[in-house]
């Protein structure tokens, strides 16, 4: 039974009294601990269906599931609770609480879960020891290398045990050794912990841990390409 299941989706944006079409009727189904890269040029459609597998959009036709549960039949405290529980997400640039050190970074996430503080102390302690990174737990964002500041944005996906790992262009501001990290830490994830990964990349060197690479061309799947 795929986890993340789309069918016939299709995402349609106005501007103004244009009518701009996302996605046209994309079908793309995702089991649980897969490693799946998705590639297309701009304006593909890429972020659109990241958005919708990441439960931050919902479809303007079609169905997306996640674990059986369509999207477009939950109220938006349902969408923001799936969020929460069940999804964890990485940024390209990081998007971490500069005031803060990368121990509090990690334990935000568990706060809006109403995880007590101590075991949100114990939790974000191991998932920063987890990604090498025990010993700088104490550090700003602004003390951290770029490869550091992506571990810590990975830890803090991770704080609440999500299934589902989305991460947008996460070697994008790295250089090829600490992308080289990054991607050997994803991929750990998947094989070991059984996350699902969803890499949307442009890189050929994250999309290559992947065992699928889905390209899209104007809203539409165009490959489903599998690792033999």
């Amino acid at each position: 039974m795929p986890l993340l299941d789309l069918k016939g989706v299709t995402k349609d944006y106005r501007m103004g009294k244009v009518v701009v079409r996302a996605l046209r009727g994309l079908d793309l189904a995702i089991s649980p601990g897969e490693i799946v890269a998705i590639m297309g040029p701009s304006g593909s459609g890429k972020s659109t269906l990241m958005h919708i597998l990441g439960a931050l959009d919902t479809p303007t036709g079609g169905r997306a599931m996640i674990d059986r549960r369509d999207l477009t039949e939950l109220r938006e405290r349902d969408l923001v609770r799936l969020r929460g529980r069940r999804i964890g997400f990485v940024f390209q640039t990081f998007n971490l609480i500069q005031t803060l050190s990368a121990q509090r970074n990690v334990e935000l996430p568990m706060i809006f879960q109403g995880v007590r503080r101590s075991e949100r102390a114990r939790r974000a302690k191991e998932l920063l020891e987890k990604v090498g990174l025990g010993e700088r737990r104490a550090h700003k964002p602004s003390e951290l290398s770029g490869g550091e500041r992506q571990r810590v944005a990975i830890a803090r996906a991770l704080a609440n045990d999500p299934e589902i790992i989305l991460a947008d262009e996460p070697t994008g501001n790295l250089d090829s050794e600490s992308g080289a990290q990054i991607l050997a830490l994803l991929e750990r994830l998947s094989r070991e912990d059984g996350k699902t990964v969803i890499i949307v990349t442009h890189d050929p060197e994250a999309a290559a841990i992947a065992d699928r690479i889905i390209r899209l061309k104007d809203g539409r799947v165009i490959g489903d390409d599998r690792d033999a």
